[in-house]
């Protein structure tokens, strides 16, 4: 296990910079997801980590032992890393077991070193062994591809959106199979990903990357509940985002004078009130309920096990989003009332 950390990173292309000034920690033993949109400079920065590129200026330390900055640039092979490439990248006329020793020195892969060890880590039977990559599942080729990166035993695994090309039943199960082996492992990890669910679910913290910028690094739960920005709201799943002003610690908005989020320091004055579509309680018309605003339902989008409505207020010319399970869905134009739970976020305008 070995700890990351990255201070003031900068990397730049034809003059074109795409990192600036990076600071980052990853703890030992722990998972942090690197999330932001495409072009955001992800995948360079994974690049940079691994010494694919080299960084134009800052510093990169494994375990307290600098591998980039002031002039020094450590090759790949000498950081210690392992890397899972998008495609799993298996060689096709290596069997499993030589695809997973296949970095190793040559009487480690003689002896097919681990093989068995390393096939049960990932959830992968030890007859597997003896196939041949094109026999296995999309998902089970990923599994054999994060057993080849552990196998020389390294201080990080860095995961370049691995389950992107699965389909969502299997991305499910593939990425808890991978957690569980990292975690067996012990390993620390860096998982790059524009999924949101993915790395909400896996990481230890989510760092949001943002025009080579990291907006905010944070547990997955904070990072939700309590994004940095209004921007940043709206990125991470879905916001409601309403005009409002604070008034005597509450934001009060259409929808109510709401309790902010605690620790949260909100002056008095205009905002924009965020909350999540699920925190607002669709009930029926009958509802007696204090606070509770009279609206119909305007759009259905049904979604299976959920459903998001869009909402007009009765007493007001404004829709919002709600979210209801799916076998609570009501019917398009029927009325019902309105209720907030839990606290909101409070950007200043």
């Amino acid at each position: 296990m070995s700890t990351l950390r990255l201070s003031g990173l900068k990397k730049a292309f034809d003059g074109h910079p795409v990192l600036h000034g990076i600071d980052l920690s990853v703890r030992s033993g722990s998972l942090v997801a690197l999330l932001g949109p495409s072009g955001s400079g992800k995948t360079t920065l994974l690049r940079v980590l691994c010494g694919f590129e080299r960084a134009d200026a800052g510093t990169i330390e494994i375990d307290g032992r600098r591998v980039a900055g002031d002039g020094l640039h450590l090759p790949t092979e000498q950081r210690r890393i392992g890397y899972v490439p998008q495609e799993g990248a298996l060689f096709p006329h290596l069997s499993v077991a030589e695809n997973i020793v296949f970095g190793l020195p040559r009487a480690q892969r003689r002896a097919q070193h681990r093989v068995a060890e390393l096939l049960d880590l990932v959830g992968l039977p030890e007859s597997y062994a003896t196939r041949a990559p094109q026999q296995l599942s999309g998902g089970q080729q990923q599994r054999v591809a994060l057993a080849r990166a552990l196998a020389p035993s390294p201080g990080l695994v860095m995961l370049d959106e691995p389950f992107s090309s699965l389909d969502a039943a299997l991305r499910v199960e593939t990425r808890e199979a991978v957690a569980r082996a990292l975690a067996a492992a012990g390993a620390t990890a860096v998982l790059v990903t524009h999924d949101q669910a993915e790395a909400l679910s896996l990481g230890h913290e989510v760092a949001v990357l943002w025009q080579g910028h990291v907006l905010q690094s944070a547990p997955p739960q904070t990072l939700y509940r309590r994004p940095a920005t209004r921007e940043l709201a709206a990125f991470i799943g879905e916001a409601v985002l309403l005009p409002g002003t604070v008034e005597n610690g509450r934001a009060h908005c259409v929808l109510g004078a709401l309790p902010i989020q605690q620790g949260a320091q909100a002056d008095n004055g205009p905002v924009d009130v965020m909350l999540r579509p699920e925190q607002i309680d669709v009930l029926p018309e009958s509802t007696q309920r204090d606070g509770a605003l009279d609206a119909f339902v305007r759009d259905i989008t049904f979604e299976g096990q959920d459903a998001a409505l869009t909402l007009q207020l009765i007493d007001a010319n404004t829709t919002v989003r709600a979210r209801v399970p799916g076998y609570r869905t009501p019917r398009e134009g029927e009325r019902v009332r309105l209720a907030v739970g839990g606290e909101v976020s409070v950007y200043p305008r």
